[in-house]
């Protein structure tokens, strides 16, 4: 009916458009390149290293411009980013918690568990359970 399609199709249509946090009109060019990157799951699953790796600048220098630009750390920024997708792969898929976890570059499930908690408010499976339909796939 309109409202089911409308329950699957508003979020799936917020995630398509969501974009990355807006930067300052100073910040530099790099960083906004780096950012708009680590959505990635090959960036992120390396970790704030990962994000070093993309901007192409040292570690030390990227903490300081995300700190002055941004207010959080590169490690803040890609568990943000992790969780992101962690939550984009729960509604989305059947996989487990644990390969799901996995693909984010956070194989410990305690940790993986505490990160969903502080970005989304609900464990992760709960979160799976409120969200996710039951959808039937064609052919």
């Amino acid at each position: 009916d309109a409202m089911g399609a409308e329950a699957f199709l508003l979020p799936l249509l917020c995630a398509l458009t969501d974009e990355a946090a807006p930067l300052p009109a100073d910040a530099p060019d790099w960083l906004a390149r780096a950012c708009a990157a680590s959505r990635a799951p090959d960036v992120f699953h390396d970790g704030a290293s990962g994000f070093a790796r993309v901007a192409g600048k040292a570690h030390p220098h990227v903490s300081r411009s995300m700190r002055r630009f941004l207010d959080m750390s590169p490690s803040d920024w890609i568990n943000a980013q992790r969780m992101d997708y962690a939550a984009r792969r729960l509604i989305g898929s059947a996989d487990s918690l644990s390969e799901i976890a996995a693909e984010c570059g956070v194989p410990n499930l305690s940790h993986f568990h505490k990160l969903f908690r502080e970005a989304h408010g609900e464990t992760p499976q709960r979160f799976r359970r409120a969200r996710q339909r039951d959808v039937v796939q064609p052919g």
